[in-house]
């Protein structure tokens, strides 16, 4: 299965995402839109993965290739190529479908829970998964659902936590979030021993449980979706 990783800055990897996608024996393609990478045409994989980063979706003066995903991603809802965004990646998919994305109320960064609704419980993408989800955060805005989405989970801090348009999938919070992932994104921070006090006090395996699951039903999904079945 040839999938697609789209990364806005350097520092937001796959994390444990990229690590199951190699031990699924997937073809991965990785595109670095911060260095002037170009998309591919949608056509040309079999999911893609939108990671996360910094910049808020309307900055496109700042990082034009922000026009460029959102026309990957309109491309990718038109053919039914499934896609799973995550945080920055989950705006993206919803810009591109027309919702607003906007600030939050309070911002979110630490550890914290998303609870799925009706729709995130039926939802393909969160089979086998418990119903509330020990999830990382770290984000200042949040999207809007757009016409003919679902809303699949909720939080406390922020209601829109993961949203469903066609056969795009949009987390706001961070499964893909490994130790050394976190490690470096908190490196020499006030708020890089209670993080990884609490990841290695337990949050670290139960969080990595449900990635696998998460993922693990994207890429039967996206097995379902490919021409060759």
């Amino acid at each position: 299965m040839r999938v697609l990783i789209v990364m806005h800055i350097e520092k937001e990897g796959p994390g444990l995402f990229g690590e199951l996608l190699r031990s699924a024996g997937a073809e991965i393609r990785t595109v670095r839109l911060h260095r002037g990478e170009s998309l591919p045409a949608a056509g040309e994989v079999d999911a893609a993965l939108i990671l996360g980063g910094p910049m808020n979706v309307d900055e496109e003066a700042e990082h034009p290739f922000l026009r460029d995903e959102v026309r990957f991603l309109v491309e990718a809802a038109e053919r039914g190529l499934p896609v799973l965004g995550i945080c920055l990646g989950a705006q993206m998919i919803a810009k591109a479908a027309g919702a607003a994305v906007t600030k939050n109320a309070v911002p979110e960064l630490g550890w914290g829970s998303v609870s799925l609704t009706e729709a995130g419980k039926a939802d393909p993408i969160f089979a086998g998964l418990p119903d509330t989800l020990p999830v990382f955060q770290w984000h200042g805005d949040t999207f809007a659902i757009p016409a003919g989405g679902a809303l699949l989970a909720t939080g406390e801090d922020c209601r829109n936590q993961a949203l469903r348009f066609r056969n795009g999938w949009g987390l706001q919070f961070h499964l893909e979030a490994d130790r050394d992932l976190l490690a470096s994104w908190f490196a020499g921070t006030l708020h890089e021993r209670e993080i990884l006090r609490r990841y290695d006090g337990g949050l670290g395996p139960e969080v990595a449980r449900h990635a696998r699951g998460l993922l693990g039903n994207f890429l039967a999904i996206a097995r379902a979706a490919c021409p060759a079945g």
